[in-house]
């Protein structure tokens, strides 16, 4: 119930099933995201470090698409974001880290 799928997918969510999800807690899986940036001497790649969960509170993965969203957001219904349609990897700064 409180994996990503099931908050994209269902929208109009009541808030007793909302406050059970925020209980659970965050899913928070390994997931394999990668990025390879070109230099002017060389390629650098970039992967993702689980240790990235704990800097941001506010952040939660997806397996099944292999993205990163912002919990918050899709919990308590936040706005149609990159956050919380596409997975917001590269998408730029969340205001939730201000």
């Amino acid at each position: 119930m409180n994996s990503v799928d099931f908050l994209l997918t269902y929208k109009d969510i009541t808030y007793e099933i909302r406050t059970e999800i925020k209980r659970l807690g965050r899913p928070i899986p390994d997931l394999n995201i990668s990025k390879t940036d070109v230099g002017k001497s060389r390629n650098y790649s970039r992967n993702l470090n689980s240790s990235v969960y704990d800097r941001f509170k506010w952040l939660c993965g997806c397996p099944k698409r292999n993205k990163l969203f912002c919990f918050i957001c899709l919990v308590m219904g936040g706005n149609q974001s990159a956050w919380t349609q596409e997975g917001g990897v590269g998408k730029g700064r969340h205001k939730a880290t201000a």
